[in-house]
């Protein structure tokens, strides 16, 4: 598809590439922004803020749109995500080899699926202590991470879901059955999975497990940020989730939290001059 100055094309891994139309632009582009979509969505969930990208940073950014977690596969649980992302990034990386920086763009669960990929994409410096030596991810520079309504500590607890009005009863309920419903994602965004007798895995996901290098991974990008909305959101508890983001911040490494009410535009306008580096 052509639209003026922005071209796109399907990724042979799934997804869309959308990338200017300028053979000079093509050929400097070399920072692969990967945007993620939330529970139930779809790459076209990010259309809109991926073209506005590419207008403002034409022979910057080569930006990816997902598809391999659409609608009813986003079920299938956090880890399962990641791994598929894991695949389809390495892809679209293999597919063009110019490319030198990575930058991640996520919404809501898709955050948590963008952190697990992260880890499983790690590289650790070559050279320990080497100022030469810098770790990866894919092979690529780790540049920015962005989440936008994540839940990063799941959902469970009181008022942690709007719609459950903080009532107790319809908590404990919702804990026993989200599964029915959300699946297996369900039971990670509850914390209710014990599988193998391993911690859920949030809480697997605060630091480096087995082979997945979670938070070593989240500290190598050069800046972090999550943004939340501060109402209209039905499904996610938003102000004292973020509240308890924050007093866990050191924790999990975010240099900056922002809370507002956002629209794409107004968010690729915002964190649009992150990815203006050389």
């Amino acid at each position: 598809m052509e639209n003026r100055d922005i071209c796109s094309s399907e990724a042979a891994s799934g997804g869309e590439n959308i990338f200017s139309c300028h053979e000079s632009d093509v050929s400097t582009a070399d920072h692969l922004v990967v945007m993620v979509n939330g529970i139930l969505g779809s790459s076209a969930d990010w259309k809109f803020g991926a073209e506005q990208f590419v207008k403002s940073l034409p022979d910057k950014v080569f930006v990816h749109r997902s598809e391999k977690n659409a609608s009813s596969q986003t079920l299938d649980g956090v880890d399962v995500m990641g791994e598929r992302l894991s695949e389809e990034v390495l892809e679209v990386i293999k597919q063009k080899p110019n490319l030198r920086k990575i930058s991640f763009v996520a919404h809501s669960v898709g955050g948590l699926v963008a952190r697990y990929t992260i880890g499983r994409l790690y590289r650790p410096p070559s050279v320990k202590d080497s100022e030469d030596s810098k770790p990866t991810i894919g092979g690529l520079i780790p540049v920015n991470f962005i989440t936008v309504a994540t839940p990063h500590l799941g959902s469970r607890g009181n008022k942690q879901v709007p719609f459950l009005f903080g009532v107790s009863a319809l908590e404990k309920v919702a804990v026993a059955i989200i599964h029915w419903i959300f699946r297996r994602t369900g039971r990670h965004l509850f914390l209710t999975d014990n599988e193998e007798g391993k911690p859920p895995l949030l809480n697997r996901m605060l630091e480096d497990y087995g082979d997945c290098y979670f938070m070593s991974a989240l500290r190598s990008f050069q800046r972090r940020v999550t943004y939340a909305n501060v109402g209209y959101d039905r499904i996610l508890c938003t102000l004292l989730m973020w509240l308890k983001i924050l007093y866990k911040r050191v924790r999990y490494n975010f240099s900056d939290i922002f809370f507002g009410f956002w629209s794409q535009k107004e968010l690729v306008c915002k964190f649009g001059p992150y990815f203006d580096v050389s």
